[in-house]
């Protein structure tokens, strides 16, 4: 029987909405009672074998990216189980790495916070630093970093400590080609020595090039999951149908979605 590397059972995230700012202080101290529930995740299960390259996709606000930060640990769920075996790493555009620091200031916090040792750092600091490919910028602040290169200097770090489960959060939409071809390649590499790698992109061309299987979220709740090329098609399809609407159509359909996340139907839509 393969080993699981990820394993998640009837998983809910759940956030308050707060509609006046006197609701938010009330509720701190009497919790629960003000507030409206908003589902980011609702009732997600599944596991993902080690060694296997899973995509996460689905419009934006379907909760990609707060399944990702579960996964590694930059959340807790709010009721389910939720079990990730191994040294977790993640990238992402809009996190990973403090503005306020040089480059190579986050990469000894980064790996400090993954609990590796001073020496382990100073080892493992030149790879990164040849990995990121930004020369005299990892003396420089990152808030001077363009969007391309705070993605560069994350993915260089997570990459290079190894991890067992590598998450990447549309970390890859922003670099230059032959960084993501680069990127791309070190993923490959990391599929063939046995790691587990989640992978979050609107790009089904780079999805389909890499990954095993694919997960499509709707509204915080899995619409499907299965074999990548079967799911990716029923996505394609899903994102023809969509564009063929009317802008007043498409917000009906959005608003939808929405109003289901805030405590109403836990069913899954099954067309635009």
């Amino acid at each position: 029987m393969a080993e699981q590397a990820i394993t998640l059972q009837k998983v809910d995230k759940v956030y308050p909405i707060y509609h006046k700012a006197a609701e938010k202080y009330l509720d701190f101290f009497l919790p629960k009672s003000f507030g409206q529930k908003f589902y980011a995740l609702r009732d997600i299960t599944f596991s993902l074998e080690k060694g296997t390259s899973t995509a996460l996709i689905g419009l934006n606000g379907s909760g990609k990216s707060t399944l990702a930060n579960l996964i590694a640990g930059a959340s807790a769920p709010t009721s389910g189980t939720l079990i990730a075996e191994g040294n977790v790493s993640m990238t992402s555009i809009s996190a990973g790495v403090s503005t306020m620091l040089t480059g190579l200031e986050n990469i000894t916090q980064k790996c400090l916070l993954l609990g590796l040792s001073y020496q382990q750092i100073k080892d493992l600091t030149p790879q990164i630093v040849e990995f990121a490919d930004l020369g005299a910028f990892m003396d420089q602040q990152v808030k001077t970093y363009s969007s391309g290169m705070r993605a560069k200097l994350g993915f260089a770090i997570s990459v290079n400590i190894d991890p067992d489960v590598l998450i990447i959060d549309e970390a890859l939409s922003v670099g230059d080609p032959t960084f993501t071809k680069k990127c791309l390649q070190k993923m490959q590499a990391f599929r063939e020595r046995g790691k587990t790698i989640v992978f979050v992109s609107h790009s089904l061309p780079q999805v389909r090039d890499f990954c095993d299987h694919a997960l499509w979220l709707e509204a915080g709740q899995i619409r499907s999951m299965g074999a990548c090329g079967e799911v990716t098609a029923a996505y394609a399809a899903f994102i023809k149908e969509f564009n063929a609407f009317s802008r007043a159509e498409q917000k009906a359909y959005t608003t939808r979605l929405r109003e289901k996340q805030f405590g109403g139907s836990n069913e899954p839509e099954t067309k635009p």
